[in-house]
């Protein structure tokens, strides 16, 4: 049920740090532990097993541009189906489900874009969209990562401060790359500050300064240090 913001400079390995969260990546050293157990000892099966209880929603949003939104939704479910069902669900969706798909979109502001092609809408309703779909994947936490980088400032608030809303209504866990520092210390109580592939900080939010934050991205620190391995 946590809400944390993954804050550093770009090859800090943000992006790293999800994709081993989702089992995606295997870490070279250390391990990753999911519900008490190590992720190196999931076999195959328990590998998507797991991936189904993880949203993703990807820095380029990672959707179809030629479908329409509810196909792009329904989507988010196909881990959990067949095949002949997945492909009948995208095909031919019964009422029930576009129903459900509606609801969500309710949710996230765009219900009115349920039959339109994914490619015709904004940067920020394709940002909601992929927000849907991770939702209707009915997961136990959604990974994101960094997916308010391509719209302005207003917009991404926006953005974030629905998708953290949502979570906390759920009691999801969210874990969130981002870059913008004041959007992740207001709307996100929990900070891990990221810094050449090493932990810098975990600490609450009011407790991260705007010192702490630049010296994070201080450059000439960051030269210095890889000059000592």
């Amino acid at each position: 049920g946590d809400l944390v913001a993954f804050i550093g400079p770009s090859g800090a390995g943000k992006t790293t740090l999800l994709r081993l969260l989702n089992a995606s990546l295997r870490p070279s050293g250390g391990w990753v532990c999911v519900d008490g157990r190590p992720a190196r000892d999931y076999v195959a099966a328990d590998l998507r097993a797991l991936r189904r209880r993880l949203g993703f929603v990807h820095q380029d949003l990672s959707l179809v541009p030629s479908l329409r939104v509810v196909q792009n939704v329904i989507a988010g479910r196909l881990g959990h189906w067949s095949f002949p069902k997945s492909a009948r669900a995208m095909l031919w969706p019964p009422e029930a489900l576009v129903e459900e798909v509606y609801a969500i979109l309710e949710r996230v502001g765009i219900p009115e874009k349920l039959y339109e092609r994914t490619d015709r809408l904004s940067g920020g309703q394709r940002q909601r969209v992929a927000i849907a779909r991770a939702m209707f994947q009915g997961p136990d936490a959604i990974l994101a990562d960094e997916p308010v980088s391509s719209v302005d400032p207003a917009r991404a608030r926006d953005t974030v401060a629905l998708l953290t809303d949502i979570c906390r209504e759920k009691g999801l866990t969210l874990c969130m790359s981002l870059h913008n520092f004041d959007l992740a210390r207001g709307l996100f109580p929990r900070l891990v500050g990221l810094r050449s592939g090493d932990l810098a900080f975990d600490l609450p939010a009011d407790e991260v300064d705007s010192q702490r934050f630049d010296a994070l991205y201080d450059l000439g620190e960051s030269t210095q240090a890889g000059s000592h391995g």
